[in-house]
């Protein structure tokens, strides 16, 4: 093959979709190639005209119009345009300029219907020019089952049943007979408009109740069941997934969860029953995590944690199930934490909620975090006589997340600050302000704070206080315009030509922020939008799915930003994988360089997502732009 002939093929298979062609067509499209130059400002496709050659820019940038002379797309190198016209009966769509000098290479019409036939890559790719390509993709292998089965599959065996004031000896001997761990307990509905003799659910007991609530405490057998039970148990519905199952039983540490179909409790399935379908089990995980009695004991589980972050990625779980899993395990090391803290120094002086911020609130965490959290406390505390006790229980927990591979805050957002260790009224006033009179160190506090889940104790507290955001913040412009300001802070990495803008880090040249310029600013827009719904959803998927019900954002937006928050979410995730392999200490930087020309293209459609949804973010709070982007 001459000179010119494999610098026209080397150049094509640098980017996709020739990236995934193999050597001999490549060679043919090569040997067909026509080449053509342009000069800035000169048109390339006008509307209408008949176009017969998909069109490859070898250098250059070129913009694409849509046909009232709308801005639709802006390309350079690698990129291709046409398609359109060529799928549409031959005719211009979408017209072309170029903006810089170009260098265009024809590919013949008839040799793109032969690659679309026999390639459904290349097909898929092109049929979409313009728009984005990111796709959630669906997990595969062992991941793909927890997805897709339905939590009815599991259950084999129908509901074992007592009604309420059954003895516990008897409910022990009913277990025994059906040879089952838990047992259901029914009562009258408490709904008047019902029957007055159908009998629902009103809670659960289990072998471990049995032991710890009647023996170890001495109780007599006739004791009723429902003094021991768990009251309004934790269910799921009989046609959620098992992967929901499973996120279930990690926020909640539960080990049985009944099933329901129909208001009506089916089966109950227990913590044996999902691990069979997660082989290299979280829940496993957090098992054990329960059962260990002290920090070191906690400690010597790191290299399970971040074996079962390979194991997640391994098995091509998605990034929404492996932070859900990784958050899970977090929440249930600091609540381990706690526990043990509480048998160190007593039972607390009073009613108290520990909180965790930020990506564990969201359920979003990866193997590369620290810690943010704070501890909410009943309106009777008073400082002088209780705040020692609460200061030591959560220096004790603080240590310990350090000691697991939670690295402490920088920032001291911890329970350990006083300042964030304080009574519900003091929190309300925090929040309050925060919203009323934003200010930049409050609107940074908000991004951090206004991600809130309670981890331990009373739950109450931290439920309040998501109602106050919600309300508070929902009804204030300014604060939202304020936090739009700040959501715009950060913008992702595209150059005019969409173009990687590059950073450094000191030691690393050329590398993306994955985290900072991509999944946290996309976090940030979908929480402003959250709050100006009213949502107290915390995740941000559950927050897309909020927006969405209320219309503020269009279906496809939405299925966009899904999409790209995914996309590089993963990409963060595969990244920190290798590095765990290799024995690099995980971060968030990529070097575009280093992944394939297909996986490139997607990540710079996903900050171009990103990067229009902050367009939109400007239009909707007008007059808040930044003074100067990062």
């Amino acid at each position: 093959m001459q000179v010119e002939l494999l610098e026209i093929r080397d150049h094509l298979s640098r980017f996709a979709p020739f990236d995934g062609l193999p050597d001999d067509t490549l060679d043919e499209i090569a040997r067909q190639v026509e080449v053509g130059y342009f000069k800035a400002g000169s048109d390339i496709l006008r509307y209408g005209e008949t176009i017969s050659e998909l069109h490859y820019i070898r250098s250059g940038a070129v913009e694409i119009y849509r046909r009232n002379g709308e801005l639709y797309n802006r390309l350079s190198e690698g990129e291709v345009f046409g398609q359109f016209g060529l799928l549409r009966g031959h005719k211009v769509r979408l017209p072309a300029r170029a903006i810089e000098d170009s260098l265009i290479y024809f590919i013949p019409g008839l040799l793109f219907e032969q690659l679309c036939e026999a390639n459904d890559a290349f097909a898929d790719f092109v049929e979409a020019e313009g728009q984005s390509r990111l796709k959630v993709e669906e997990p595969q292998g062992k991941a793909s089952e927890l997805m897709k089965i339905k939590v009815r599959k599991l259950v084999t065996r129908r509901t074992v049943s007592v009604p309420l004031g059954t003895s516990v000896q008897e409910a022990a001997q009913v277990m025994t007979e059906h040879g089952v761990s838990s047992l259901v307990i029914l009562g009258p509905s408490p709904n008047a408009a019902e029957a007055s003799s159908l009998q629902v659910m009103t809670g659960i007991t289990t072998d471990r109740d049995l032991r710890t609530r009647v023996l170890a405490e001495g109780l007599p057998l006739d004791t009723p069941v429902d003094q021991v039970m768990s009251p309004n148990p934790i269910t799921i519905q009989a046609d959620d997934s098992v992967f929901e199952a499973m996120l279930s039983m990690l926020r909640n540490n539960i080990h049985h969860l009944p099933v329901m179909y129909r208001q009506r409790p089916v089966g109950v399935i227990n913590l044996s029953d999902i691990i069979k379908y997660e082989s290299q089990s979280s829940l496993y995980l957090v098992n054990s995590i329960f059962n260990k009695q002290s920090v070191a004991e906690l400690q010597g589980l790191v290299p399970d944690l971040r074996a079962t972050f390979l194991r997640m990625v391994n098995e091509e779980a998605t990034a929404h199930m492996i932070g859900s899993a990784m958050s899970g395990i977090g929440r249930s090391l600091t609540h381990r934490l706690l526990e043990l803290a509480e048998q160190r120094l007593g039972p607390p002086p009073v009613p108290y909620c520990y909180m965790v911020l930020g990506s564990m609130a969201r359920d979003e965490q990866l193997i590369v975090t620290d810690q943010d959290n704070a501890l909410v406390l009943d309106n009777r505390f008073d400082p002088r006589i209780h705040d020692e006790y609460f200061l030591q229980l959560a220096s004790f927990v603080s240590d310990g997340l350090a000691a697991c591979g939670y690295s402490y805050c920088k920032g001291g957002i911890m329970g350990s600050n006083a300042k964030w260790r304080q009574p519900l009224r003091v929190w309300r006033s925090y929040f309050t302000q925060w919203i009323e009179q934003p200010n930049p160190e409050t609107l940074l506090n908000s991004s951090i704070f206004f991600d809130l889940s309670s981890v331990y104790g009373e739950a109450g507290l931290v439920e309040s206080l998501k109602d106050l955001i919600a309300q508070k913040a929902s009804s204030n412009p300014l604060f939202l315009a304020a936090l739009a300001r700040n959501a715009l802070n950060r913008t992702p990495p595209l150059g005019f030509f969409r173009t990687f803008v590059m950073e450094k880090d000191g030691q690393q040249n050329n590398i993306i922020n994955l985290k900072g310029r991509g999944t946290a600013p996309l976090t940030d827009l979908i929480r402003v939008h959250a709050l100006a719904v009213g949502s107290k959803a915390q995740n941000s998927q559950e927050r897309l799915e909020a927006i969405a019900a209320t219309k503020l954002l269009t279906e496809d937006a939405i299925t966009q930003l899904r999409n790209a928050l995914e996309f590089l979410s993963i990409v963060r995730i595969r990244h920190q994988a290798t590095d765990l392999l290799e024995g690099r200490e995980p971060d968030n930087y990529i070097e575009p360089e280093q992944i394939d020309a297909n996986e490139r293209h997607n990540l710079k459609s996903a900050f171009q997502v990103l990067s229009n949804a902050q367009q939109f973010l400007r239009f909707r709070y007008p007059g808040q732009l930044p003074s100067r982007p990062l």
